[in-house]
C-alpha cells in the first residue's frame, strides 16, 4: 500500500521491488489476505471498494469472491503501484475489477455507493485515521461493513529477526518522528476505537496468527525487507558502513533459525477488525 502522505511508499524502489518479488511477495502474504477475505465476507453480487490496495490484495482475491454480477474497485494513492495491481489482474482476467488513484482522506464517490470497504495493511498509515474512517463510512450503504488488517506488535519473528537485530547496532529511534507507524494498531482494542470513533457500531476486533513464509532463502527474506519496508529506510541510512557486512550477516543469521531448507517460516500476528454502518 501507499502512505496517504505520498511518500516514501510510491519511491521507485518499491514499485521495482514489488515487481521484482512478485511471485514470492504473494505467497508470503497469502496467509494475511485470506485472513481478512474470510472476515470480509463478501458475497456475489456486492460492490467493493478496498482502501490503499497497493499491487493488487484483497482487491483480486475479492473480485473472485462478489462474482461477475458484483464490482470490486481498489484505491491506491501511488500509480505505479497501481500499475503493479493492474497488470496482475489482467493475468487473472478479472473483468469486475477495477483501479483508480484516490485518497482515502477524500473518496471521490457518493454517499452509500459500496457494501463493504476493505483495507489490508493500509490503515495504520493513514494520515487523517478519523477522516479517513468517516469516508469510509459515508460511502458505505446502511447496513453495508468495514474490514480492515493491520500489524499486530513488533515482538513478533520478522521484525525481531531483522529490524530487532539492526537496533542492537545503530542507536537512535526505529522510526523517524512524525513518520508512519507500521505498528499504530498493536495495542489490543485501538483499532476498535478508532472505528467507534468514526461513529461504526458492531464492532469486533482480534489479534490472530497467520503464515508468513518466504518460499527462498534467508538472504532474499532481508533483500526483500530492505527494498519494501520504506517507513525502516532511515534507519538503515544511519547504518555504518563499516559495520554493514557484519550487521547483515547477523540479520541472515537470525532469519536462517527459521529456515527449513526450501522456506523461511515466519508467522504474522495481525489485527483484525470489522464494523458495520
Amino acid at each position: 500500500m501507499a502512505s496517504e502522505s505520498g511518500a516514501p511508499w510510491g519511491s521507485a524502489f518499491r514499485v521495482a521491488a514489488s515487481k521484482k518479488w512478485r511471485r514470492q511477495s504473494a505467497a508470503m502474504g497469502g496467509g494475511v489476505t485470506q485472513a481478512i477475505v474470510q472476515l470480509a465476507a463478501a458475497r456475489p453480487g456486492m460492490r467493493v471498494l478496498d482502501l490503499a490496495c497497493g499491487t493488487g490484495e484483497p482487491a483480486i482475491s475479492l473480485a473472485a469472491e462478489v462474482g461477475a454480477a458484483g464490482r470490486v474497485l481498489a484505491l491506491d494513492i501511488n500509480s505505479d503501484l497501481l500499475g503493479v495491481a493492474r497488470g496482475r489482474a489482467r493475468q487473472r482476467a478479472l473483468d469486475n475489477l477495477a483501479f483508480q488513484q484516490a485518497n482515502a482522506h477524500a473518496l471521490p464517490f457518493a454517499d452509500a455507493s459500496f457494501d463493504l470497504v476493505t483495507s489490508r495493511f493500509g490503515v495504520m498509515f493513514f494520515d487523517d485515521i478519523a477522516r479517513a474512517l468517516e469516508e469510509a463510512r459515508r460511502v458505505l450503504r446502511s447496513g453495508g461493513r468495514i474490514a480492515l488488517l493491520a500489524w499486530g506488535p513488533f515482538e513478533q519473528p520478522y521484525f525481531l529477526s531483522t529490524i530487532a537485530v539492526v537496533l542492537r547496532h545503530v542507536p537512535g529511534p526505529m522510526l523517524r518522528p512524525g513518520a508512519p507507524n507500521m505498528f499504530r494498531f498493536s495495542h489490543p482494542g485501538s483499532l476498535a476505537a478508532a472505528l467507534h470513533q468514526a461513529g461504526f457500531a458492531r464492532i469486533e476486533e482480534r489479534t490472530v496468527t497467520a503464515p508468513w513464509s518466504w518460499p527462498g532463502t534467508p538472504e532474499e527474506v532481508w533483500e526483500y525487507f530492505r527494498e519494501v519496508t520504506a517507513p525502516f529506510r532511515p534507519l538503515f541510512a544511519r547504518i555504518p558502513p563499516e559495520r554493514a557486512e557484519h550487521i547483515d550477516a547477523e540479520v541472515v543469521a537470525a532469519i536462517r533459525r527459521y529456515y527449513d531448507g526450501q522456506q523461511v517460516k515466519f508467522t504474522a500476528d495481525v489485527v483484525l477488525a470489522s464494523a458495520q454502518t
